[in-house]
């Protein structure tokens, strides 16, 4: 054998109760599990809980395991599969206009991209590329809904024509033939948004004949949050499609107390015989691109049509009245509160100043958002505590950072989900035990992504596997210094590999990409 963990208190990923036992591993897999074992390198991990290695069912590391081998912010939590593509907009598929256009329009997420090499248009190319590249960890990924109709129709606020529609289909069916597992939506981002129900539910077709599932951003967070939830709920039934809904949040004062109704709706779903799963990060804020906030028309064209409006006077002052009276359906339908907004993250030097600072008012919020082009980075603090403590508890909940990993404030989620799930919400709070918990955060998100062998500690599967102590493991992370490393996480293994062993980062890149099967 390749390595003998000795003496772990294993918590499997299945939700069953923990028991002590020796892990033997080699060639990347487990093969044997039981008492007494020898042989191989020891690793002593009295004291130590081993479970399966995290599954981030909602990251922004798309470009971020191209440039960063280390990428400490997620092998330092114990995570060792994350799932990209999220909220319908990434970089495969492209042609060379839409590249140019999605990478200013998410700069705020991932970076402009000036320092990679785009050399992908496909999604098979794209998981080519991280393949050979050599990854801190594995990485699944949803094909761009927002990209997509980028592709096939630009940025026009309207519904595809008979031919735009079959050229989406077609994109859909390649991507997914090409390894990945399903589709994403952002629905409060353009041109995504101009989506009607219908193509959606023609595109979550393709994806279902697939196996694979439907990943929505929906249309509101806040006013009509329960209306967007039912619409997602509704199209992927129609379509006979698996739906995992993204961050499932219930925020905005609006929403306050409201996560039990959500959650007899989807209770209703699943006891109909849905297949519907969630996922959400253990804090209150949100964060996203300050440009996000505004109404959708402004935004019709693309960025630099969006910088040519906000320029123009009058209807600068139209993006106002709409964003602080009526509320614009880029910040949820709900009246915007400036100093809800805090800037963490700006790509323009000049602008240093306003990181970590609340936005007072309109003009500041349009003159930053001139003159960084759009690259800026939020935090908005629209959360409610019961909330999410309720939705964490639900049976078909997992776990996913939305961490978005630019900026110099980024929102501590981005490196300390994990541990915060396990220290505070576990140890602290008891709002789940450490069995469950494990559950959400490995076997049941595998079970979503249709792995077979992985997600759990089990004979055959391949060693993704996490060591902690559940005494000290916490997030070190938080909004004050938000790249801090996390605590209580000695050893984290990918395909068998160490690339955290006694709290530091090897040198191993032993990920890859993670393809739909066929």
């Amino acid at each position: 054998m390749d390595l003998l963990i000795r003496g772990a208190r294993i918590v499997d990923g299945t939700g069953a109760a923990a028991y002590h036992a020796d892990v033997a591993i080699r060639d990347g897999r487990i093969t044997e599990i039981g008492e007494g074992l020898s042989g191989g390198r020891v690793l002593d991990a009295d004291g130590l809980v081993l479970s399966p290695g995290f599954i981030d069912m909602h990251a922004h590391s798309d470009l971020a395991l191209l440039r960063d081998p280390e990428h400490l912010a997620k092998t330092a939590q114990g995570v060792t599969l994350e799932v990209l593509g999220q909220d319908g907009l990434s970089y495969a598929p492209v042609d060379d206009r839409t590249l140019a256009e999605v990478r200013q329009q998410i700069a705020g997420w991932n970076g402009d991209g000036s320092d990679i090499d785009f050399g992908w248009r496909t999604v098979g190319e794209y998981l080519d590329r991280l393949d050979r590249q050599g990854l801190a960890v594995n990485a699944a990924y949803l094909i761009p809904q927002g990209t997509v109709r980028m592709l096939a129709l630009g940025w026009e606020d309207r519904p595809a024509s008979e031919a735009e529609l079959a050229r989406m289909k077609d994109l859909v069916a390649q991507g997914m033939e090409e390894g990945a597992v399903g589709l994403s939506s952002g629905l409060t981002y353009t041109p995504g948004m101009y989506a009607p129900t219908a193509e959606l539910t023609e595109l979550c077709r393709v994806v279902a004949r697939y196996g694979g599932y439907y990943c929505p951003h929906h249309r509101s967070y806040g006013a009509g949050a329960l209306a967007a939830y039912e619409e997602m709920v509704a199209l992927t039934a129609e379509a006979g499609c698996a739906l995992h809904l993204a961050h499932a949040t219930m925020n905005f004062s609006v929403n306050k107390g409201r996560a039990p109704e959500l959650l007899t709706l989807l209770d209703k779903a699943l006891d109909d015989g849905a297949d519907v799963t969630l996922d959400t990060y253990p804090y209150l804020p949100g964060c996203t691109t300050l440009a996000a906030m505004l109404p959708s028309w402004a935004t019709e064209g693309g960025p630099e049509a969006t910088l040519a409006r906000l320029k123009d006077a009058d209807t600068a002052e139209r993006i106002r009245h709409v964003m602080e009276v009526e509320g614009a359906d880029g910040s949820h339908g709900v009246p915007m509160t400036w100093t809800d907004l805090e800037i963490s993250g700006v790509g323009n030097p000049a602008l240093a100043a306003f990181v970590g600072t609340r936005v007072p008012d309109w003009p500041t919020a349009r003159r930053i958002m001139l003159e960084d082009r759009l690259g800026s980075t939020i935090l908005q603090h629209v959360g409610h505590e019961e909330n999410v403590r309720a939705i964490m508890r639900h049976r078909v909940h997992t776990g996913g950072s939305d961490g978005i990993l630019q900026g110099d404030k980024p929102h501590p989620r981005a490196y300390g989900t994990f541990p915060q799930y396990l220290g505070r919400y576990v140890r602290e709070l008891g709002v789940l035990g450490l069995e469950d918990c494990i559950h959400h955060l490995t076997g049941r998100p595998a079970a979503r992504l249709r792995l077979p062998d992985r997600g759990l500690v089990r004979e055959g599967y391949r060693a993704d596997l996490v060591l902690f102590d559940p005494e000290t493991v916490a997030a070190g992370a938080g909004f004050d210094a938000p790249r801090t490393a996390p605590l209580g996480i000695p050893h984290v293994l990918v395909d068998g590999e160490f690339v955290m062993r006694d709290g530091r980062r090897t040198d191993a890149t032993p990920g890859r990409s993670v393809r739909r099967r066929r």
